[in-house]
């Protein structure tokens, strides 16, 4: 037995000691925003088991029920939901959960009651399960304006107001990543230990990409501008090598391989989805946190998408989001349109 071997294994930066040693940088910090963490990391690693074992335990079936997005539930997202609410409810440090699976905002009873706000999607890109493609959770905190009675308003606050964001892929790896607003880290699950190890510090995203990841099966829905970048994508015009298409359909997944290696994610508004169709709350939002902070733009079409006020829980939003200069190249696309 190595012992030398694992006693290095006891120096690994865990994603508790992290938090705990972000939460030190702030002496008049209570340990409230640690809990939560805690138990959405808690909720992840639950997830992360019950995704591996999907196949087996049958539970990939249909349950049988339609979600308010109208799309049919899979067991696994009904099971994500409830571990995930369970687990946000009994920290205690909660007062209003929006889960994507849900049509209306959950209120925590008062004696459980905190002062975050959690947006979150419990199971992205679910239908990719019976296929084993990487699915994910993703999620947004926000905190209570001040101490009054929980009231919608609360949920429905503009990107910028969030204090973190992040998403955990259930891949060929198990990946955390979150900022809390001063930068991007990326952590890996390791299974014999059961915890998640700083893999991916600070991380930045390449200032311009050679990739770019949009449905192309929507082409001929597109407004100008969009058909317009990814023409400029596959023809350039000024001599550079042509851009790669990646485009795996599910949001976690396209949106880690952009963050890590560069390029844009976009999925434009069309004649079929005029407001886009991924959601601003629990989609659009904690992404749009994550690209800004890891040093990339993220734009809607109309504005920075992190400006955006939202009016409904599940509104949704086109979103082009990625490497600076890419985004600035689109941007300006847009801007040409409006003049």
């Amino acid at each position: 037995m190595d012992h030398s071997a694992d006693a290095h294994r006891t120096d690994l930066m865990t994603i508790t000691r992290f938090v705990l040693n972000e939460q030190s940088k702030h002496p008049e910090s209570r340990g409230d925003f640690t809990i939560l963490l805690n138990n959405i990391v808690l909720g992840c690693k639950f997830v992360c088991s019950a995704v591996n074992k999907a196949g087996l335990a049958k539970l990939i079936g249909l349950a049988g029920e339609t979600n308010v997005q109208g799309e049919e539930q899979k067991k696994l997202d009904v099971l994500s939901n409830e571990v995930f609410c369970k687990a946000l409810i009994s920290s205690g440090r909660t007062c209003i959960l929006v889960s994507e699976e849900d049509e209306d905002a959950i209120f925590v009873e008062p004696k459980q009651r905190g002062k975050y706000c959690v947006v979150f999607d419990p199971l992205d890109g679910s239908s990719n399960i019976d296929c084993g493609v990487s699915i994910g959770t993703i999620f947004g905190i926000y905190m209570m304006k001040d101490n009054h009675e929980p009231v919608i308003e609360d949920a429905l606050q503009p990107g910028k107001n969030m204090l973190a964001a992040g998403y955990c892929m259930y891949g060929s790896s198990c990946t955390f990543v979150i900022t809390t607003g001063s930068g991007v880290n990326g952590f890996t699950l390791d299974p014999s230990l059961g915890e998640f190890i700083l893999t991916h510090p600070d991380i930045k995203i390449p200032k311009k990409g050679k990739i770019y990841s949009v449905n192309e099966g929507n082409a001929k829905n597109w407004d100008g501008p969009t058909a317009a970048y990814v023409e400029k994508c596959k023809f350039p015009t000024d001599g550079s090598p042509a851009k790669s298409l990646r485009y795996i359909g599910s949001m976690v997944a396209d949106v880690h391989r952009t963050l890590l290696y560069g390029g844009t994610f976009l999925y434009p508004a069309d004649k079929k989805s005029p407001n886009g169709k991924l959601r601003v709350l629990y989609e659009v939002f904690p992404m749009s946190f994550l690209m800004e902070q890891a040093g990339g733009q993220a734009f809607t079409g109309k504005e920075r998408a992190l400006d955006l006020i939202p009016t409904k829980l599940h509104e949704r939003s086109p979103i082009f989001l990625g490497s600076y200069d890419d985004i600035e190249e689109i941007k300006a696309l847009y801007a040409a349109e409006a003049k």
